[in-house]
């Protein structure tokens, strides 16, 4: 309730409070679109509520749901339901991810890739946040890395996973690496250790130069032949003026504009490769 008055004084906008499944309940029709913005624990039930409820388009939280399963279940009941839905990953709206697009296309195509998701886990084990979150944190949080690193450099073809380690609150691995040919020729790698040092990081090789982001939101390039990396200039208002990526996500789906929205489906599709360096499989 204090967050729905604070949500009001700011927007003159006032919130419905009581939870998702009052509203439906008082309410006959509902909206065509919505936005799901729940915890994750809580983005299977509401989204299966709404579609099930005829909402006709749908964007969900990354990464749709807790578990792989889920996500599974989501994109075969919108299909029963022909429901439109898609995941939220930001990141690929960033200003530095949008100018990177351009000098890939401009170099003619990614040549190589390499990308990193450690996480801090120091802090997350400090964090509110449910056992399944934390369990599932690679599911729920590092794919905003993988994601991304795979949209900018094209689909793997073949790869190499390896895990190793574990956490109290994580016990599937703490240390991760792998290797492979990306469906372009190019070849990718990867690392990510929860238990030393580093941060989110891709950094893209073409024939002209290496195409830094670290962090993310900031794009440096270091041409070939040359031990110098410039930092670009980007035109990110509005990744200073609201959460970095954000306002044009919302606006592609209000838009229905989905060519940089991760459906349903594709997030299906992308769990496999998910779990491969999830799990360590090949």
């Amino acid at each position: 309730e204090t967050s729905a008055n604070e949500f009001y004084r700011k927007t003159g906008k006032k919130p419905y409070i009581g939870g998702v499944k009052r509203y439906i309940e008082k309410y006959d029709k509902l909206p065509e679109k919505a936005i799901v913005a729940v915890g994750v624990d809580e983005l299977y039930e509401t989204t299966c509520l709404l579609i099930q409820r005829g909402v006709e388009e749908i964007l969900i939280e990354k990464p749709g749901a807790v578990t792989y399963e889920q996500i599974a279940d989501l994109a075969q009941l919108a299909a029963t339901h022909n429901t439109k839905v898609f995941i939220a990953y930001n990141r690929r709206f960033y200003a530095s991810v949008r100018k990177a697009k351009e000098l890939i296309l401009e170099d003619g195509g990614v040549s190589s890739l390499f990308f990193e998701f450690t996480e801090w886990s120091h802090k997350i084990q400090t964090l509110d946040k449910s056992p399944s979150t934390l369990e599932n944190w690679f599911l729920c949080n590092s794919t905003h890395v993988v994601d991304l690193a795979f949209y900018l450099g094209g689909l793997p073809k073949v790869m190499t996973n390896y895990v190793s380690g574990t956490l109290k609150w994580h016990r599937k691995a703490s240390n991760y690496s792998g290797a492979g040919q990306l469906m372009s020729g190019g070849t990718f790698s990867y690392r990510a250790d929860w238990e030393s040092a580093g941060r989110w990081s891709i950094e893209i090789m073409t024939k002209s130069r290496k195409i830094i982001l670290c962090p993310l939101e900031e794009l440096k390039v270091q041409p070939r032949g040359t031990l110098t990396i410039n930092e670009v200039p980007l035109e990110n208002t509005l990744d200073l003026q609201f959460k970095p990526g954000l306002y044009l996500q919302i606006q592609a789906f209000l838009n229905q504009e989905y060519g940089n929205l991760v459906s349903v489906d594709e997030q299906v599709d992308m769990c496999q490769i998910y779990k491969k360096i999830e799990l360590g499989q090949c």
